[in-house]
């Protein structure tokens, strides 16, 4: 057991008190939830920086680190669309679980044929993350700031968040197609 695993791991059980929290039936439950997923997401840069700096790559890591991250998406997600079941929040919520799933299928798979560096993280599967977890983060925390529209500007970076989740899911889609094509042709 690393640093960078134990933050990975820290963020795995950061899952349930978020939900615990996110249901406390007091007025400022949302920005208390907001403190605990904004503390998960800080746990998912560190984790990354640390293993890279202190040279604690590991297999472990590798594995855990995606799971944490879709974990507390998806749960995060879910929660969201259980309290403002709308299509506007639904959808969006819909195609991002729908990419973290097809995504983790299709990079299994690469690493099944031996070529999972194809479908490696790109610089658009970071910013997505990055514009995801800031939408997420207003979205919990709901309430206006002053006279910030802080759901609105939730909502706002979902859909940009959505936008670079689609771009995201082409490249490793195009980036995997050979493969996919020979597989299917040897069928």
């Amino acid at each position: 057991m690393n640093i960078p695993n134990a933050l990975t791991l820290l963020r795995i059980l950061l899952i349930p008190i978020f939900v615990v929290v996110f249901y406390l039936p007091f007025r400022w439950n949302h920005q208390l939830a907001c403190l605990v997923f904004s503390l998960a997401a800080i746990t998912d840069i560190l984790d990354g920086y640390l293993a890279r700096k202190l040279n604690q790559t590991s297999s472990l890591g590798a594995f855990l680190d995606p799971v944490a991250d879709k974990l507390m998406v998806a749960v995060v997600l879910v929660l969201l669309v259980e309290q403002d079941p709308r299509p506007l929040l639904a959808l969006p919520a819909a195609v991002i679980i729908g990419r973290e799933i097809t995504v983790s299928a299709l990079r299994e798979w690469m690493a099944e044929l031996g070529s999972r560096s194809k479908v490696a993280v790109s610089i658009y599967g970071k910013i997505k993350t990055i514009t995801q977890m800031v939408s997420l983060i207003l979205l919990i925390y709901r309430d206006p700031l002053w006279i910030l529209p802080v759901y609105a500007l939730g909502l706002i970076c979902l859909y940009i968040a959505v936008i670079l989740t689609l771009w995201s899911l082409y490249e490793y889609l195009a980036s995997a197609w050979i493969k996919l094509k020979e597989s299917i042709t040897h069928q």
